[in-house]
Order: structure tokens, then sequence, then C-alpha cells
């Protein structure tokens, strides 16, 4: 009894010092607005259904869509070397970290170069080294995933052809149905992102007069 209770006590502050360090790592710097930290963390929670699907469709192979998971039309121009389905989860892991950085527009290291970075840990991030990527993948993401939405509504694929019978989000089969819903959240992934590039440029112009030169405090 003695064993398991030390072994409990011990778990506990285990998770504390995980929880404290994602918060101190993560966590909204002030000045954040609450819509802002809710908002940079549905980012990631938007790619992350269409991610799940690839990975349960084509690298499990699981009876979930019409589409061939296998084959050269499922490889497509896949380099023979590489495998489908461990490309699918690299994809899938790609999509993920670049839908975090969102994290980076209300957290302390997207306004402060971790100390750990060498060379450059400590010093203050450039607002135009944050905002610029960060409105450009907001303005691409969301002119891509608007045009597949209006594509699919006319009945077409992006490149304008008629959708073939065994397209993944035919809307006629639960299947399509399924990859629709996981799909349909990356409609708010660059709307999303683009509100939190302004937010995050109007509050670090607005900090700008009080940073000092060289490396920030804290």
């Amino acid at each position: 009894m003695a064993s398991s209770t030390s072994s409990v006590s011990g778990v506990r502050p285990a998770r504390r010092r995980v929880r404290d360090g994602w918060a101190g790592l993560h966590g909204p710097v002030d000045g954040v607005p609450p819509w802002a930290r809710t908002a940079a963390l549905v980012v990631p929670l938007t790619v992350l259904p269409s991610s799940l699907w690839r990975i349960a469709a084509i690298t499990l192979d699981l009876p979930i869509t019409s589409m061939p998971t296998t084959g050269p039309e499922a490889r497509g121009s896949l380099p023979a070397w590489m495998p489908l389905g461990l490309y699918v989860v690299l994809l899938s892991i790609a999509s993920e970290l670049l839908a975090f950085t969102a994290v980076g527009l209300v957290a302390r290291w997207g306004e402060v170069v971790p100390r750990r970075v060498p060379g450059v840990g400590g010093r203050a991030v450039p607002v135009s080294v944050a905002v610029i990527p960060a409105a450009l993948g907001a303005v691409t993401l969301t002119a891509l995933w608007t045009w597949v939405a209006v594509s699919l509504a006319r009945g077409r694929d992006i490149q304008g052809r008629s959708l073939m019978a065994d397209f993944p989000l035919d809307p006629h089969h639960w299947q399509g149905v399924l990859a629709l819903a996981a799909y349909v959240p990356l409609l708010a992934w660059g709307p999303l992102l683009g509100a939190l590039t302004v937010a995050y440029a109007r509050r670090r112009r607005a900090a700008l007069p009080g940073l000092t030169p060289g490396r920030a405090r804290g």
C-alpha cells in the first residue's frame, strides 16, 4: 500500500511539472485577448481531423473511403522509394506542426527566441519575421480551401474536371460524408491564422517603443 501511495504521489508532481513547463513555453503572453488564446489552440484542431482521416484511410487501409489506396493511381507522382503509408504519416505530422506555429502568435516564443537557441536566444523576434510568413500562409490557405469548397459545390475538382465516381469527398455515400466532415474544418485554418496575425502585429507594434535594443528582457 505504501509503495502504491508513493507511486501515485510521484506521478502527480511529474504531471504538474509537465503542465507548468507547457504553460511556461506555450502559454499566452500578457495583452493577448481571450479570443486569440482560443483561436491559437483551435488552429491545430482544424487540421487534426483530416490528418487522422488520411492515416486511417491510407496508412491503416481502413474501409472508410471509396478511392484506391494502393497502386499507381493512389501513389500519383510519389517516388518509388517512399512507402505511401509512411508518406501520409509524415505529411500529417508536418501539417500538424505547421498548424501549431499559430500558437507562436500568442505565446512568448513567438516574441522572444527561447534562450536555449544558440546565438540568438533571448533576442526579440522581429515583427516582420513572424508577420510576413503568417500573413502569406493565411492568404494562401484561405484561397486554397475556399477554392476547394467552391469546386466541390460545382461538382468539380480543383482542376475543373468533373468528379470521378471514386472521388473521396463525394457526399452521395457515407464514406464521402465522413471525408467531408474531416476536411471541412480546414476552411477555418486560413481565416483564424489571419485574425491571429493581425492581432499579433498590432500587439507587437504597440509594444515596440518599450523594447530595449539587442536582447529582450525576461
